[in-house]
């Protein structure tokens, strides 16, 4: 009973509960019901009456047109303040615009004070309302600025009408209100418009004109009026001038306005009388003097960020070129800046693509976000840019050393200078055309002489300005060529600019470099970046003059001062890798070392091609080549280095020892010399001498690159199917090895051509006529490279050209194609030449970039670029046209058999062994030396067979007649018969294998069976079986052994040995 009444008890609290809950959720219910309605009516009345504002704002702009414009001054301004309070973006555009055109309309009206819109200012109820009200209409003019696009025909209307209105109540030039009796009103209306700016510039006025030039003005054609631009530009200028050049407003003025891609350029062409105003206010300076404190030029580069940071550099180097007087006296100051912003720009400037880079038209690859809206505007601003390294501004700049005289003739040094166009596009035409021009002064040739003080204002001043070149040479890294070109226009520069180095330090030059490398101060690194732009440009100039400009005209460098130069580049090198330096070199140490290097190879290759510098010019006499062995035996990293930058220190005897060195060396590490407790593994082939090439093709192609570098023997097989007696110890091979490679260069195969000069071989552009042609060519490197590897020299004379490419010249940066030309067809090259030589309008030649070939009796046509042949040549491109060309012959059209021959040569030599030699050094190691044969050397390295000895009369007198009887070309001869080459071997004739032999024969070939006792016993006592007269002298190349008979007349010797060399018989007439 109890639980019972327990139960109801609880069945009526939960009953209670539950009412209590839903009177709740009704009151809620009830409230609720009651906010909406009140929201709804409120959206509704406020629809209502934004509908009756807005229908009374179409009535009072749509009143007959003619009392329209003399509506009063408060009636705007009423309707102007409804229109406010209901204002929406988007609905209300065009009412906006309705209100500013009767605005406008107002303040044209003569004579009517009630109707001027400004009148209301005067009102002491009104002006606080009038000001604000103004005030919010002009920075809805601005917010309808940021979104208009004035290359839209409508756009560009309202961009005129937004701008109208900020010029007109900006600005109290054009209010009727102030002229006569108002006049005194001037200062107070003044203050209004500064208040009015004022609280523009707080909202973000500059931003907005920074948004509108942008748009307006980054791109190839500026979609902006002269109107608008000046409108924009004297609004910009107006807060500025007002503030009286204040840094906070100059800043402002610099991030937003000096920042807009070529701004400087365009109002150059659309409105020029803007650069006179910002000249009348000495803007220029006033720029360069607020950007020369470091802290606020770094606040200008961080808020633009690199790309407007290049763009608003530009813009300064752009002014600058048109004020010279304040480029002149605030050069420093100019300097400090360029240097700075380049700087800023050079730290996001990257050596290599990843996902975190943008690419930049002139940056490259760029580590921070890139505004590729900015592209189209590119090509100005890389034209604003030429401007800093044009003739103009590098004759302000340099003015220093390029004042400085070098000619004796005091009149020739007043030479007339040829007006700099404004444009300043450095035409590449004129650089070579001045080559022709001239002068015949003579020059003092500069040389090191010291005397001036590092720390001197004017090398200081020089050096700044050699470190902004260089600091531009590596940011701008995609215009790097063009800043070069403007850098060397000037014929003095670089030789007054080498001058100046040679006057610097107590001594001059190395040593006070020297010592720069070891100093970590600013003004050391400061030197050896005029160093470093001195290396770079001169570098340049070298490469771009071909060889009449450099050793015939002597552009910009005399002959001998070239070799002075070389020779400081030389040791100050050879200084920097002896003394460890480049081992821990790192940054701007490693790039000068770069830079001073490129340029000593230029020289070097230069030289090696056509000599300038003295016999042994470029050794080190204080580099003992028995030291460095021991410290590349010890694996000392400098001695590495030297080896792998100049080689050309050590002399080329020695550099062909190492060569061998590192041949054997690698020989016994594979196993291929012969020891006391292994013998080599030796390769078998047998071999058709009527099918000598195929056999031998077939199979050597199919041996490891091992075996080929192993020990092979040949077995030839005659015509008759028959083995030939003999066995190969070396010989057999070596005949060979001579066999085929006389075969496969022999230009009837077609596999190789010779040039139309010299006749030095070259692929032949048609050999794809062979099947297989590739693998033949690689099968040629092999041979060549193995013939190399086993010292056997064989003569086979290589065009100039293609030694560069088997030694990987080509794909040096610094590398011409115009300058190995004459290599390839001498005549070809002067062709191009003059055309690049050629005065009148090159198009008239009616030249296109293609090339025109007759191709086994067809003519075939092929493009230089795609599309080639439609494009003419002009003068603008004439230089392209003959680098293309050059280029065209020489690796174009080889390109796949050079590759292939180089594959196969290197499968047996590799790169770096090779790497210490030039390309004429090259051929020396392939074909032997080139001096005069030396008999006393030949004499001590000869082998007697059969009974001669070095005092039988028979060999007497054949060393006389070599000596005393024989011309140079006849001992050539005579090599060749023996040895199959007609040049000793590098090293001498102690590296001949097999050694020079001589044997004493009685019979022919074909019955000689070698010596027996009886016959070297009749050649030692010189017994004759019978007088072997009517026999000729015979050899076996491959032993490299002369069969001589035991002739009884030194005549009779002279005449026969005469005659079997000049048929060149060997043992195939006896």
């Amino acid at each position: 009973m109890f639980s019972a009444s327990q139960s109801s008890k609880a069945q009526f609290l939960d009953k209670a509960r539950q009412a209590r809950e839903e009177r709740r959720e009704l009151k809620e219910r009830e409230r609720a019901a009651v906010q909406i309605q009140a929201l709804v009516r409120r959206f509704l009345c406020r629809c209502h009456l934004q509908k009756e504002i807005r229908r009374e704002v179409e009535d009072f702009f749509g009143t007959a047109e003619p009392g329209a414009s003399k509506r009063s001054a408060l009636s705007v301004f009423r309707i102007a303040r409804k229109l406010l309070f209901v204002f929406n973006h988007k609905e209300d555009k065009e009412r906006f615009e309705k209100l500013c055109r009767c605005i406008l309309n107002s303040m044209d009206v003569e004579n009517e004070p009630k109707v001027w819109y400004v009148s209301l200012a005067l009102s002491k109820d009104l002006t606080l309302l009038w000001i604000k009200q103004i005030k919010d209409i002009l920075w809805f003019c601005c917010e309808f600025l940021k979104q208009l696009k004035p290359d839209i025909l409508q756009d560009s209307r309202l961009v005129n009408l937004h701008l109208t209105m900020l010029v007109t109540f900006t600005d109290t030039s054009t209010w009727k209100i102030l002229r006569g009796k108002g006049e005194t009103l001037r200062p107070a209306m003044n203050h209004i418009c500064a208040n009015i700016m004022g609280h523009l510039n707080q909202k973000g006025f500059y931003s907005v004109l920074q948004i509108l030039l942008t748009n307006g003005l980054a791109r190839s054609r500026p979609s902006l009026s002269k109107g608008s631009l000046t409108a924009i530009f004297s609004l910009a200028l107006r807060p500025v001038v007002a503030a009286q050049f204040s840094d906070n407003l100059l800043r402002s003025f610099l991030i937003h306005v000096m920042s807009v891609p070529a701004i400087m350029t365009h109002l150059a062409t659309l409105t020029p009388e803007r650069l006179a105003v910002m000249e009348s206010h000495d803007l220029f300076r006033k720029f360069i003097t607020f950007l020369s404190r470091e802290a606020q030029c770094r606040d200008v580069c961080v808020c633009l960020e690199g790309s407007h940071t290049l763009c608003l550099l530009g813009n300064l180097v752009y002014l600058g070129s048109l004020n010279d007087k304040v480029l002149e006296d605030e050069t420093a100051h100019f300097v400090g800046v360029l240097i700075h912003m380049l700087s800023y720009c050079q730290k996001y400037v990257s050596q290599k693509k990843s996902n975190l880079t943008h690419w930049h038209p002139v940056l490259g690859w760029f580590s921070q976000t890139v505004d590729y809206g900015l592209n189209e505007s590119m090509p100005l601003l890389t034209k604003q840019l030429q401007h800093l390294w044009g003739v103009h501004m590098i004759r302000i700049l340099f003015s220093d050393v390029l004042s400085k005289k070098l000619l004796e003739n005091q009149e020739i040094a007043q030479l007339p200078t040829q007006p700099v166009s404004p444009q300043n596009s450095l035409p590449m035409k004129n650089l070579f055309k001045r080559a022709f021009q001239k002068s015949a002064s003579v020059r003092n040739i500069l040389k090191p002489v010291g005397g001036k003080r590092v720390d001197s204002a004017e090398v200081q001043k020089v050096c700044s300005i050699c470190v902004l070149y260089q600091t531009t040479l590596t940011t701008l890294t995609q215009i790097r060529l063009q800043i070069l070109t403007g850098l060397t226009y000037l014929d003095d520069l670089l030789p007054k600019l080498w001058a100046f180095i040679c006057e610097l330090g107590p001594q001059g030059g190395l040593k006070l470099f020297l010592e720069c490398l070891n100093n970590d101060t600013e003004e050391s690194k400061r030197l050896l970046a005029m160093l470093m732009l001195f290396c770079d440009c001169s570098r340049h100039l070298i490469t771009i003059l071909d060889d009449i400009e450099v050793y015939e005209e002597q552009i910009s460098f005399k002959l001998e001062e070239l070799v002075t130069i070389s020779s400081f580049l030389n040791s100050f090198v050879f200084k920097m890798i002896w003394d460890g330096i480049v081992e821990n070199a790192r940054g701007e140490t490693l790039e000068l070392f770069h830079s001073v290097h490129g340029w000593l190879m230029v020289l070097y290759e230069r030289d090696c091609r056509r000599r300038f510098a003295p016999e042994d010019h470029w050794l080190r006499k204080d580099l003992k080549p028995s030291v460095l062995f021991q410290e590349l035996d010890k694996d000392k990293k400098r001695a590495q280095l030297l080896l792998q930058y100049i080689p050309h220190v050590i002399p080329h005897k020695n550099r062909v020892l190492l060569f061998r060195n590192m041949v054997t060396k690698e020989k016994e590490k594979l196993g291929l010399v012969e020891t006391s407790s292994a013998s080599p593994h030796v390769t078998h082939i047998t071999i058709r001498r009527s099918r000598m090439l195929e056999d031998g093709y077939e199979q050597l192609r199919q041996l490891s690159q091992n075996a080929m570098k192993g020990v092979i023997r040949v077995k030839f097989v005659n015509d008759l199917g028959v083995d030939e007696a003999g066995i190969d110890q070396d010989g057999v091979f070596k005949e060979f090895l001579e066999e085929i490679i006389k075969k496969v260069f022999d230009p009837a195969l077609n596999l190789f051509k010779t040039t139309s000069g010299d006749e030095r071989l070259y692929p032949s552009p048609t050999s794809y006529i062979h099947e297989n042609y590739l693998q033949l060519f690689e099968f040629v490197g092999k041979m060549l490279g193995k013939a190399v590897y086993e010292g056997i020299v064989v003569d086979v004379p290589f065009a100039s050209f293609f030694l560069s490419q088997l030694l990987g010249h080509h794909h040096s940066v610094f590398y011409s194609s115009v300058d190995e030309l004459p290599s390839l067809d001498s005549e070809f090259y002067k062709n191009l030449t003059s055309i690049k030589r050629y005065d009148g309008d090159i198009s008239d030649l009616g030249l296109t970039l293609s090339y025109d070939e007759d191709v086994m009796g067809q003519l075939v046509c092929h493009e230089l670029v795609p599309g080639g042949k439609t494009i003419p040549v002009t003068n603008e491109n004439k230089i392209s046209y003959i680098h293309l060309m050059a280029h065209f012959r020489m690796h174009t059209q080889i390109k796949s058999q050079t590759a292939a021959l180089i594959s196969g040569f290197r499968s047996i030599i590799k790169p770096e062994w090779i790497r210490m030699f030039s390309a004429p050094e090259l051929q020396r190691l392939i074909s032997g030396d080139n001096a005069e044969i030396d008999l006393e050397d030949l004499k001590k390295h000869t082998v007697y067979y059969g009974g001669f000895h070095g005092s039988h009369r028979v060999i007497i007198w054949l060393w006389d007649i070599l000596a005393n009887d024989f011309s140079p070309e006849e001992r050539a001869m005579f090599l060749k018969f023996v040895t199959s080459c007609s040049r000793p071997p590098l090293l001498g004739f102690a590296y001949l294998k097999p050694p020079f032999s001589i044997r004493c024969v009685e019979v022919s070939d074909d019955q000689d069976t070698g010596d027996t006792l009886g016959s070297v016993l009749r050649g030692f006592f010189t017994i004759r079986k019978k007088e072997p007269g009517g026999r000729l002298p015979t050899s076996s190349t491959c032993f490299n052994l002369l069969k001589l008979p035991n002739y009884s007349k030194k005549s009779i010797l002279r005449e026969k040995l005469r005659y079997a060399i000049s048929m060149n018989t060997g043992f195939e007439l006896s």
